[in-house]
């Protein structure tokens, strides 16, 4: 496939009022019509499935269905192939382009293709160790300047969980979970995992399980950031500074299920719900509602937290993304008044 750019429009400028559903900007058409004129028909479901953004730099990362994964320095206006060859396949649940809040580093836990990490902002890739079709999501330990931890499940397997002590080179299988709903890592020894009746932990690398709490993670990843992990729960948001030994509630209750995203510190936190996006500006203590997701036309709807839908918050720019399995990739330019 050609390593040419391609554009997808205009940029929004300025500020704009309270967004609604029609001031979101389809910037994937273009480039999903060029990669298929330039290549095989994209495999079902077709279209995109999953966008990540790197916070400190502003990269915009947009996966298209079973055929690779694309970069984006202008906000979605042109868009350059990353890692041909390396990274393919699509994003069943959103959290699969894992970025570390921190800047820089890049997961991407892909089904049915090829994943990888890179720890340079894209110049170089990691490849993972192939396993079958693959993963639905996994928790990376960005606490490590290497990554090499990472707590992974995979695809359509009963419940079958892995941990990979050597970033992703190899995998260990720890059992079938069908139970946990969602994971957080804290070292290669240090997991945490989400269910209905609370959060388990092991401190063995996935051997033995402990019930430590009664809350209950409703995102599928507990995100590591500036020294501690927050995890969206029932409860509202949730967080552990001692590795997941205890956790506390943030505040009011937040029935989201993606995120969370941070802005410029962790008081500034996106999160998303089935009908849209929500910010707080007090760590948690409250939300408003931000937007609604884009006016996607087909797809895959999703019917449980984090599934099928991918979100990105750009905190520089004041920009939102969001991408539908098998429906378009979008863009928001939020009130440049509104604090981030």
């Amino acid at each position: 496939m050609s390593m040419k750019l391609f554009t997808a429009g205009a940029l929004l400028a300025g500020a704009i009022r309270l967004a609604g559903a029609a001031d979101w900007v389809n910037i994937s058409d273009p480039l999903v019509a060029a990669v298929a004129k330039d290549g095989p028909a994209i495999p079902w479901p077709g279209n995109t499935a999953g966008v990540a953004v790197d916070r400190t730099r502003g990269t915009l990362y947009v996966d298209v269905c079973n055929v690779g994964l694309w970069q984006s320095a202008d906000h979605g206006q042109t868009f350059q192939r990353v890692a041909p060859g390396q990274i393919s396949g699509r994003c069943e649940f959103g959290c699969a382009l894992n970025c570390d809040p921190a800047g820089g580093r890049l997961a991407c836990l892909l089904l049915d293709g090829k994943g990888g990490l890179t720890l340079d902002g894209g110049l170089t890739w990691q490849p993972f160790a192939p396993m079958g079709r693959n993963w639905d999501y996994g928790a990376v330990d960005w606490s490590d300047p290497r990554a090499r931890a990472i707590f992974a499940a995979r695809h359509e397997s009963d419940g079958e969980t892995y941990v990979s002590a050597d970033a992703g080179a190899s995998w260990r299988f720890i059992g079938k979970h069908p139970e946990f709903t969602s994971l957080g890592i804290f070292d290669a020894r240090t997991l945490v995992a989400g269910t209905a009746s609370g959060i388990l932990r092991s401190t063995d690398a996935g051997e033995t399980w402990t019930n430590i709490s009664a809350l209950h993670p409703a995102g599928r990843l507990a995100v590591y950031f500036n020294g501690a992990t927050y995890w969206l729960a029932a409860e509202g948001l949730i967080v552990s500074r001692d590795k997941g030994a205890t956790w506390q509630t943030l505040g009011a209750p937040v029935d989201a299920g993606w995120g969370p995203l941070f802005g410029k510190d962790a008081q500034h936190i996106v999160v998303a719900d089935f009908q849209g996006f929500l910010q707080s500006a007090d760590g948690g203590q409250t939300w408003r509602r931000l937007a609604p997701l884009p006016p996607f036309a087909g797809g895959l709807v999703p019917k449980l937290p984090g599934q099928f839908l991918g979100i990105a918050w750009d905190p520089n720019a004041n920009l939102l993304y969001a991408s539908r399995m098998g429906s378009a990739a979008y863009r928001l330019q939020l009130d440049a008044t509104a604090k981030r």
